[in-house]
């Protein structure tokens, strides 16, 4: 069995994920069992382009909103929560965000 190890961990969302999928494919010609299935749930779960997710991303992190983590964002985008309650639940229950900056977020996600 091979040895893996972790070199970085970075939070992608699934428009992310769905772009260096097909990049990927474009690269090897064909994805492998796990690659395609996970390509096709990527699909289904997310309508976002890349382009719209780092536009997203740029904002939520220009508002510096404190103690918001790179992980929560990907969530959020992946999510796109409605309404302020849903955004609560997606930040999990360690959040303190005000409610300002959770109205921010939320005029951010209007937005696409």
């Amino acid at each position: 069995m091979a040895n893996y190890q972790i070199i970085n961990e970075t939070p992608v969302t699934f428009a992310e994920l769905k772009d260096s999928l097909k990049k990927i494919e474009a690269r090897d010609t064909a994805l492998s069992f796990r690659g395609t299935k996970t390509k096709d749930y990527a699909g289904l779960t997310t309508e976002l382009k890349a382009k719209d997710v780092k536009d997203i991303k740029k904002k939520v992190e220009d508002l510096n909103v404190m103690r918001l983590k790179e992980k929560q964002i990907a969530k959020i985008i992946n999510v796109l929560p409605k309404d302020t309650d849903s955004l609560k639940v997606v930040l999990g229950s360690e959040s303190t965000t005000s409610k300002e900056d959770l109205k921010k977020i939320l005029d951010i996600l209007k937005e696409h």
